[in-house]
């Protein structure tokens, strides 16, 4: 009896697949529109050119150990963020970013969960317990 494996290549092509089901959510959606809207609007723009301006005068500073020069850099780039963040279509843009690496870290869980499972269940293992019963050296969550 032979096994049947699965080519790392084939793995691969299933995982783009799934990167185009992924990009083709509601919330990759969301996303595209929202950073297209960032994109598009001046004073975010200008902030944010305000924002990486003093970030590299920061790092200037920083480099030269101008500490109080620092502070007060760094004290302007946090008045620039907060003002940043008042706009409602930076926050839209930050939630839309969390949902996608939620949903990228949900799918990321899932497989890593079900490749174990399956090691598991492969080797006369408890999924439950998460123990293998061939080699007690290869107990997968370490109990």
């Amino acid at each position: 009896m032979s096994e049947q494996y699965v080519t790392k290549k084939e793995v691969l092509s299933q995982a783009k697949e799934l990167g185009k089901l992924i990009a083709g959510t509601e919330e990759v959606d969301f996303f595209k529109r929202a950073e297209k809207q960032i994109n598009q609007n001046l004073k975010v723009q200008e902030l944010i050119g305000k924002i990486k301006k003093k970030q590299k005068e920061a790092v200037n500073l920083q480099h030269y150990q101008k500490g109080e020069a620092l502070k007060n850099v760094e004290k302007e780039i946090d008045e620039l963020n907060a003002q940043l963040d008042e706009i409602p279509i930076v926050n839209e843009f930050k939630s839309s970013q969390t949902e996608v690496n939620e949903l990228l870290q949900l799918v990321s869980g899932t497989i890593s969960n079900k490749v174990t499972d399956e090691i598991i269940t492969s080797m006369g293992g408890d999924v439950l317990q998460g123990t293998t019963n061939k080699n007690p050296f290869l107990n997968i969550n370490n109990k």
